[in-house]
């Protein structure tokens, strides 16, 4: 019985529970893993059958859940082919000055959260900017659009050049795709 754990920050606790546990039992559902909360934010997720795969599946859900996206966003995971990818914004902060890491932050989501909302549009992924992390879910082909979008935001590139990247990197994956229509 394959057991994986996962600790999430305690106020995202209440949104991987649900109303009446129903986020939980859908979590559970979907992904064929038990889920069960212990003290101080641990989750423990078993797979009650010899897959492993199940719980895998499951733990990253929590840690999505817990990362800032809503359930439904964290449920994509339960596709094939979908994967959750997180960045340390500390690790591109470094030892800066105190207001770097609400700056960066503040970069990757723009006003309004234009420029995140922004990103997901020319990429495909979902992104949620929680904490000191950025995380992503989505295939990996568009993973590797939002994981390099968000590494040159990190870096300081100007948020027009990352967005024309993005669109030239998306129109060179559909010109692409329509010459090998086989795959």
């Amino acid at each position: 019985m394959p057991t994986l754990y996962a600790r999430i920050p305690d106020d995202r606790i209440g949104v991987l529970i649900g109303p009446g546990g129903q986020t939980k039992r859908e979590i559970a559902r979907r992904t064929g893993a038990s889920i069960t909360i212990e003290d101080e934010g641990q989750v423990r997720i078993t797979s009650p059958d010899t897959e492993p795969e199940h719980a895998m599946m499951g733990r990253d859900v929590v840690l999505a859940v817990g990362r800032g996206f809503s359930p439904p966003r964290a449920l994509r995971l339960t596709k094939e082919g979908t994967v959750l990818t997180i960045l340390d914004i500390k690790f591109e902060t470094g030892k800066r000055a105190k207001g770097a890491l609400r700056r960066i932050r503040s970069r990757l989501i723009g006003t309004d959260g234009r420029a995140r909302a922004r990103i997901e549009e020319l990429s495909g992924c979902s992104v949620s900017v929680y904490g000191a992390t950025v995380s992503l879910i989505g295939e990996e082909a568009q993973m590797e659009r939002a994981t390099r979008a968000v590494e040159l935001l990190l870096r300081g590139s100007e948020h027009s050049t990352v967005f024309h990247l993005l669109a030239r990197l998306r129109r060179n994956d559909a010109a692409a795709e329509a010459l090998d229509p086989l795959d």
